[in-house]
């Protein structure tokens, strides 16, 4: 096994300037290019070797995480030079069947199924969150690096405002959040904008959370918490917020989930639908589907758009922040490996060495998704309005998102002469 194991990883490493080395279970090493390694990778058992000649960069990564196989250096360089050498790309066919079994068993087909997925990722609670999120808004989700910016802090409350302004917010809006985490948005608005807000969600710790500060800080009057399926809309509202909710709407329900934000909103209002795309239709990565978000699947963009024209929606605005994802990612990354300890104390046999391994690969990996030249991954912001009215109302052009010398009054088209 070790022959071919060798073979497939020398393969790999003339793919990439970057020097690695890689010890064997048999004691042998491997070294691609001269000079201190940036991470040095041990196999300590035969079946971790065989799992990754079978599995591929799947195999590796689940012996990884049962700890038979060990990884020294630069964490985020092995994800760097897996991306450059193109090692997690594709599926092997045994990879490929194990996904779609898993998309049968974890399928998001049924609002029951839908609640247990989310509640395996967001059920774990604000003082793990807290750990590692910005404090106070807690927004799990990318954030907006304008020019200056130094903290995620600052980075997350800058998208909140990109999103208000792109919604032209205006005091007394009736606003609903579609999956609003810990509420950092709504309390955001509510506090600079003077809207009413719903936030929907359908993870119950984070509802109980949220019920709970929203009395703290005296908003009950303001902002109502309604524990739901995406799908379960009961009225309509002037503004829709969907903030990284689209990705959990499942490989063949994307439809049903878009159709839901359109019923949610009122003939004529805006929407904003903030989302992880792929640029094409392709298969969803395995490991993050299995250990990190069961049920998930990440959409491409044109058949998000191809949904919204097939439920009423017009696209009023298009904008891609992957960039603004990495440095969000490095954040969480620093700040959860910084606290491990505190983490690990909340609860030892939940947030246990495996946990650490698992999260650790999904924050690092994920950051250099969204950096590397050799991935079509995306973040999307798309702003919506339910029939053309809008068309003729919204500004016409982005100016006003950044200087702020626009106003968020109506700006009509120049009628021209036939």
């Amino acid at each position: 096994m070790t022959p071919l194991l060798r073979k497939v990883i020398s393969t790999l490493g003339s793919r990439t300037t970057a020097p690695f080395r890689v010890r064997f279970a048999d004691g042998s090493s491997y070294q691609n290019a001269p000079g201190n390694p940036v991470f040095d990778m041990g196999f300590k058992t035969p079946g971790a070797q065989w799992n990754t000649v079978v599995n591929g960069h799947i195999g590796l990564l689940e012996s990884y995480f049962d700890q038979s196989i060990d990884i020294d250096g630069d964490f985020a360089g092995i994800f760097k030079v897996a991306f450059e050498s193109r090692f997690s790309h594709g599926q092997t066919f045994s990879v490929s069947v194990r996904n779609r079994w898993h998309e049968f068993r974890f399928s998001n087909r049924t609002i029951e199924q839908a609640r247990i997925n989310a509640r395996h990722h967001y059920g774990l609670g604000a003082d793990f969150y807290s750990q590692w999120l910005d404090l106070p808004l807690r927004m799990y989700t990318c954030a907006y690096w304008d020019d200056g910016t130094r903290t995620v802090e600052e980075a997350q409350s800058n998208k909140i405002e990109h999103v208000c302004r792109k919604l032209l917010l205006q005091p007394g809006d009736e606003v609903i959040d579609i999956g609003t985490g810990f509420g950092g948005f709504m309390f955001q608005a509510v506090e600079r904008y003077g809207i009413r807000g719903t936030a929907l969600n359908t993870t119950t710790e984070q509802v109980d959370w949220l019920r709970e500060e929203v009395a703290r800080r005296n908003l009950t009057d303001r902002i109502g918490v309604r524990e739901a399926d995406f799908r379960e809309v009961d009225r309509q509202y002037d503004k829709v917020v969907s903030i990284g909710v689209l990705e959990h709407a499942g490989r063949d329900h994307v439809y049903e989930v878009v159709k839901a934000h359109a019923d949610f909103l009122k003939p004529g209002g805006l929407g904003m639908l903030h989302f992880i795309g792929h640029i094409g239709m392709r298969p969803t990565e395995f490991y993050i589907r299995k250990h990190v978000f069961p049920g998930g699947w990440i959409p491409s963009l044109a058949e998000t758009i191809t949904a919204m024209e097939a439920c009423g929606l017009e696209v009023v605005d298009i904008e891609n922040l992957r960039r603004h994802y990495a440095l969000t990612l490095d954040a969480w990354a620093e700040r959860f490996d910084r606290n491990w300890e505190t983490i690990h104390a909340l609860d030892p046999r939940k947030f246990d060495e495996r946990f650490r391994r698992v999260w650790r690969t999904y924050l690092y990996g994920c950051a250099e998704m969204f950096r590397s030249a050799h991935c079509d991954t995306n973040l999307y912001q798309i702003v919506f309005s339910k029939g053309n009215i809008n068309r003729r109302n919204y500004p016409m052009s982005r100016s006003f998102l950044y200087d702020g010398s626009a106003s968020r009054e109506s700006v009509a088209p120049v009628q021209r002469a036939a």
